[in-house]
Formats: structure tokens, C-alpha cells, sequence
């Protein structure tokens, strides 16, 4: 992988940035995405609702009124901000979006046990997008399709066990 390369060869330079703090997703139900992530491990750090013209400045959609919910991995150093916009309405729909579409996000959550994990999102409605791979003898890999559709890659890490 090209980060651990520079990592190795110290070619990284020091830049301001300090961590990503998270990534977001809009969904349709809180309820469903909120039991679905906390089902693959995430636990529901808050959930609050958005609004305000302070709010509609930093997203540029003016008045807006929008029901979050952080969710925290294991560690709680990453997090998955968790969407239902109320007003102003959504206006498209990515989620049938093949993977190769711009602009298009996955999650990938690192896991223990990749065949448990699939087998346990499926009882929750999940689907096996193509199948389970292996990666060189470095990791088992494979893509979901989650509550509402959402794409999500699983990786469990092997070799080094």
C-alpha cells in the first residue's frame, strides 16, 4: 500500500492537517442505518438535530433542518456521521451507483472474522456484492450491500495472526 511505502522510505512532509474527523452518509431512517452500523460494531456516540441559518452556510443549502448521528468505532478514532436531511428535502440518489462511479463512497471496516461478520449482515438483510477474495496473503476483502443499500467493505487481516 502506497502509505505504508512512505512511511518507510519517510518521504511524507509535515503538513497542518491534523486527522480526519469523519465521514458522512445521508440516509433515509436513522433507526435502521444506527442498528446496522452498531450491528457491524460501531456504538452510537450521539444524535441530535442540525438547523439554523449557521448550518445552511457551511453546506450552502440555506435553510436546512437535518437529524444526525455520530457513530464511533471500537478504538474512537474514527467515526461515521450519519445524515436524514428534513428540509430541504434530498434531491438524488447514489446508492445504486456501480462502484466505478465518480465521486461514489464506501466505508471499509477492518474486522476479525470477515465470514462471521457477512453471515450475520445477511440475517440483517445485507447482500455479498461479487464474493469474499483474498488479497496476496495479506487480507480477505469483500463488499456488502447494507441497510438501504449503502456499500461497505469488510477486511480482515490475515498472515499476521
Amino acid at each position: 500500500m502506497l502509505w505504508m511505502y512512505l512511511l518507510k522510505t519517510k518521504k511524507m512532509t509535515k503538513n497542518n492537517l491534523l486527522r480526519m474527523d469523519n465521514v458522512g452518509i445521508v440516509v433515509e431512517s436513522l433507526d435502521d442505518a444506527i442498528s446496522f452500523f452498531s450491528e457491524i460494531g460501531l456504538k452510537l456516540e450521539g444524535r441530535m438535530t442540525v438547523e439554523g441559518e449557521w448550518a445552511g452556510r457551511v453546506t450552502g443549502l440555506g435553510a436546512q433542518c437535518v437529524e444526525i448521528a455520530m457513530m464511533v468505532t471500537p478504538d474512537g478514532h474514527s467515526r461515521l456521521e450519519l445524515s436524514k436531511f428534513i428540509k430541504p428535502a434530498t434531491i438524488s440518489d447514489h446508492r445504486a451507483a456501480p462502484v466505478n462511479a465518480l465521486g461514489y463512497l464506501r466505508p471499509m471496516f477492518a474486522v476479525k472474522d470477515i465470514d462471521e461478520m457477512v453471515s450475520r449482515l445477511i440475517k440483517h438483510g445485507a447482500q455479498l456484492v461479487g464474493e469474499i477474495v483474498q488479497y496476496q496473503n495479506s487480507y480477505r476483502l469483500c463488499y456488502i450491500r447494507g441497510t438501504e443499500g449503502l456499500l461497505i467493505g469488510l477486511a480482515e487481516e490475515i498472515g499476521n495472526k
